[in-house]
């Protein structure tokens, strides 16, 4: 005979007494997420991740019912694209990550480092608003180009001081619609 599967205790503390750590407890217990080994990130489990995909689903068809179409932007975005737009990024400027270097190579005492420092930083995408702009700067001529509707789903980056699965974490998944009309 078969030993039963080991009954799962009741999560502690209670809802009223502890509500963010009742949260993340059940997040946990649910097995939707938990921390990864990278500080402010998490691994969304399959049952997690099957959630998403299924608002992804739900939220494409009423998007694209609006005659939206889906696109995909760069998630490093030049430096100097921030800076035409100081005032929008000021918000979450503090959160940005920044690749300055590509390539690792082993030092004299069998190290990693970073190998070639790039000529313009490369802003980790916190949203995409500068990337999209440039781009809309292209496709738009006339009027005639008009309108626009671009949905994308794509991963950013903010560097969170306070993570919290689902909540705020560093690097998460997201939606964004970007329109331009006449």
């Amino acid at each position: 005979m078969s030993n039963p599967a080991p009954q799962k205790t009741a999560i502690s503390p209670r809802r009223e007494e502890d509500f963010p750590e009742w949260y993340q407890q059940v997040v946990r217990a649910a097995e939707l997420a938990e921390p990864s080994d990278v500080r402010g990130c998490m691994v969304i489990r399959p049952w997690g991740y099957g959630i998403w995909e299924n608002m992804q689903r739900r939220l494409d068809a009423m998007f694209r019912a609006t005659g939206h179409r889906n696109a995909y932007f760069p998630l490093f975005i030049p430096l100097s694209y921030f800076a035409k737009e100081a005032e929008h990024v000021e918000g979450f400027a503090k959160e940005c990550a920044v690749v300055t270097h590509t390539r690792l190579e082993v030092d004299a005492e069998g190290k990693m480092k970073p190998a070639s420092a790039l000529t313009e930083p490369l802003v980790v995408r916190p949203t995409s608003e500068t990337i999209i702009g440039a781009s809309y700067a292209k496709w738009v001529q006339s009027y005639r180009d008009l309108p626009i509707l671009i949905n994308q789903w794509a991963n950013v980056v903010r560097w969170e001081m306070r993570p919290r699965l689902f909540l705020r974490t560093t690097e998460f998944l997201w939606q964004e619609g970007h329109t331009v009309h006449e």
